[in-house]
C-alpha cells in the first residue's frame, strides 16, 4: 500500500494507527512498486520501468538483439490483412500485454503498442515483425525514465492532436493527447476517436486528489485552427451538424472556463507523438520536452 500527503505528522500518525490494527510493515520511501522504480531527492523525483524492460527483453529472447533507433518504420502502414496469420497468436498477445504494462511510465511507447493492440485477435507475421522491432527500440532505452523536477507552482498544460483517417482497415482517426505539469507528462495516451474534454476531466481530477486543486482553466494546444474555431464558436452551422453530441463538450467546458483553447504549431506539439511514426531527431525532441531522459538506476 502507497501512503502520500504533504503533512509528515498526520502520515507518521496514520501508519501507526495502521500497524496497531494490522500486522504490517514500513518500507520507507517508496523506490519499487510494482515494477516500477522511483528515485526520490530534494529537488525531483525520477520514475522509470527499466528492471522490467529488460525483463521483457530477456522473455522474448532479445536481450543482445540490435538496437534501433526508430519505434516504427516511418510511414508505415499496418493492416489487419498484412502477411500470414499466426497459427500460435498467444506469443503476440503477451508480448503487446508486455509492452501495454511498460507505458505507465514510457509515454513514447503508446501510439506503436496502441496500434499493436488493435490486431491481438488474429496477429500475423507481419504484426509480430513490427512488435519485435519495438522491443529493439526498447533494448536501447531501458533506462529512459521521467523526471519531475521540483518548481514554484503547479500548472496543468494539454496537448491534443489526431492524424486524418489513420487507420487503414476502418479509417477512423487516431487521436493523442498529453497532459503536463512542470517538467513531466502525467497523462497521456493514444487510441482511435479519444474524446480530449473527458481526459482533461480526469487529469483535473488527479490534481484535484493530491490536493492541489487549479483555480484557473487547463491550458489545452491544438495545432488546428478550425477545430479551435468550432469549439469556441456557439453557433451550429451546416458543418458541425454529424458531429456527435458527446464531442462538443469541449465546447461546453470552455464556455465554463474550465479549459481555454490556443492555437501551437506542430513544430511544438507534444501530442504528435502519439498518433505517428516518426523520425528519430523528432522522436528525440519530443522525449525530452516530455520530461524522458535516460539515468542509470541502480539494479534491483
Amino acid at each position: 500500500m502507497l501512503v502520500t500527503g504533504s503533512n509528515v505528522r498526520l502520515l507518521a500518525e496514520f501508519k501507526m494507527e495502521m500497524q496497531d490494527v494490522f500486522e504490517m510493515s514500513d518500507l520507507g520511501i517508496m523506490n519499487y512498486f510494482l515494477g516500477m522504480e522511483i528515485y526520490q531527492c530534494s529537488s525531483s523525483i525520477f520514475i522509470s520501468q527499466r528492471k522490467y524492460a529488460v525483463d521483457i527483453l530477456k522473455k522474448f529472447k532479445l536481450e543482445s538483439c540490435k538496437e534501433v533507433a526508430t519505434l516504427l518504420a516511418q510511414n508505415e502502414k499496418i493492416s489487419k490483412n498484412d502477411g500470414e496469420k499466426l497459427e500460435e497468436p498467444s506469443a503476440y498477445r503477451s508480448l503487446v500485454g508486455s509492452l501495454l504494462y511498460l507505458t505507465a511510465t514510457r509515454p513514447d511507447l503508446m501510439f506503436p503498442t496502441g496500434l499493436l493492440s488493435r490486431f491481438m485477435s488474429s496477429p500475423s507475421n507481419v504484426h509480430m515483425g513490427v512488435a519485435k522491432r519495438v522491443l529493439k527500440y526498447v533494448r536501447g532505452t531501458t533506462n529512459l525514465g521521467i523526471w519531475y523536477l521540483k518548481t514554484g507552482g503547479v500548472k496543468l498544460d494539454g496537448y491534443a492532436d489526431s492524424d486524418w483517417a489513420g487507420s487503414v482497415d476502418d479509417m477512423k482517426n487516431t487521436s493523442g493527447y498529453v497532459f503536463t505539469i512542470g517538467s513531466g507528462v502525467i497523462c497521456w495516451n493514444s487510441r482511435k476517436q479519444e474524446v480530449v474534454a473527458q481526459s482533461t476531466a480526469e487529469a483535473e481530477k488527479l490534481l484535484a486528489d493530491l490536493g492541489q486543486e487549479q483555480s484557473s482553466p487547463t491550458e489545452l494546444f491544438c495545432d488546428n485552427k478550425s477545430a479551435i474555431a468550432i469549439a469556441q464558436n456557439p453557433v451550429q452551422h451546416g458543418r458541425t451538424k454529424h458531429i456527435n453530441v458527446k464531442f462538443h463538450s469541449i465546447r461546453e467546458a470552455e464556455k465554463n472556463s474550465l479549459v481555454k483553447l490556443h492555437y501551437c504549431s506542430t513544430d511544438v506539439q507534444l501530442a504528435d507523438i502519439m498518433i505517428k511514426a516518426l523520425p528519430k531527431s523528432r522522436l528525440e525532441f519530443l522525449r525530452l520536452k516530455l520530461g524522458m531522459s535516460k539515468a542509470n538506476l541502480k539494479e534491483e
